[in-house]
């Protein structure tokens, strides 16, 4: 019971948007695409909804093609928001519900539940157009949610909400995890993905150049980053042996090295030049992946 993409191809013409991508998103699982302004991902999310034929490969949920007769399994979120601005939310957000399957009733409790969660009750007799466009983006997340889809595709999710209202919608993503809903996303935000997926694929130019569980990507990233806060200068580190890279901080350095070996060195070197206030080994970032991955692809 999964997700899966096998071998898809999409070209325009003689440009290849993706290029022969295969992945299994196993059910009731969070999966996040990574790439930057071009790498493919709203491509590959058009393609498993159906609303772009891929040129070459397959799609299937759960063993079935995904077409009309699967559309109310599924929610999207766009990237590009498409609500209709004059038309209040709650008629809208009722009226979309029941394409989907919903009777009237049940999509109204819904839809006053999600606004509850949100806490925007007031908004369910305005306009959208009246809506700031952070309540539009939550208005637009609940039209994806509120027919309960099994698998859910989220293209930028978190995109034009402040910090407080990103807790919100994080919550209410790992809400519907929790409640089974296969979760596919994308964002430029590497942290929310780091902090919500088991999974990731990252694209380039339509290519996967890194695809797997999130944690055994970082572990044969192979190098680590370490911290240091003290009270004496540390630009000497930079060219220190199994340092990769420096970068300072208000309080200190940030260190890439090749290994724990190093951080060992690191510290047999500091001592008893004056006052350590924070000494952190940690894993590599996802920040720190995309980079380097995404990075070696333009060399």
């Amino acid at each position: 019971m999964a997700l899966k993409l096998e071998s898809i191809t999409k070209k325009f013409g003689s440009f290849t948007a993706v290029d022969n991508l295969s992945l299994t998103i196993p059910e009731k699982e969070m999966f996040g695409f990574l790439g930057a302004n071009g790498a493919g991902k709203t491509t590959t999310f058009r393609m498993i909804l159906g609303l772009l034929d891929a040129t070459n490969g397959q799609i299937s949920w759960n063993g079935r093609s995904i077409n009309y007769g699967t559309s109310h399994l599924i929610g999207y979120l766009p990237e590009e928001r498409g609500l209709y601005p004059k038309l209040k939310v709650k008629e809208q957000l009722v009226y979309l519900a029941r394409l989907r399957g919903m009777n009237k009733r049940e999509a109204a409790r819904e839809l006053n539940a999600w606004l509850e969660k949100f806490k925007i009750p007031e908004y369910a007799d305005k306009k959208v157009e009246e809506l700031s466009k952070g309540n539009q983006q939550k208005i637009q997340f609940i039209a994806a949610v509120l027919h309960k889809p099994e698998l859910l595709i989220l293209d930028e999710p978190f995109s034009g909400l402040d910090p407080v209202n990103v807790e919100l919608m994080k919550d209410a993503v790992l809400e519907l995890k929790e409640k089974g809903s296969t979760i596919v996303f994308s964002s430029h935000r590497m942290d929310h993905v780091e902090e919500l997926c088991e999974h990731v694929c990252i694209l380039q130019r339509g290519k996967t150049i890194v695809k797997g569980a999130l944690k055994e990507i970082k572990r044969s990233f192979g190098k680590k980053n370490l911290l240091i806060h003290a009270n004496f200068p540390l630009d000497f580190l930079e060219n220190f042996p199994g340092v990769v890279k420096m970068k300072k901080t208000a309080e200190g350095v940030r260190l890439q090295i090749e290994s724990e070996y190093v951080a060992e060195k690191v510290m047999n070197e500091l001592a008893g030049k004056g006052f350590i206030r924070r000494f952190v080994l940690e894993e590599p970032s996802l920040n720190d992946i995309f980079i380097e991955k995404v990075g070696a692809s333009y060399e």
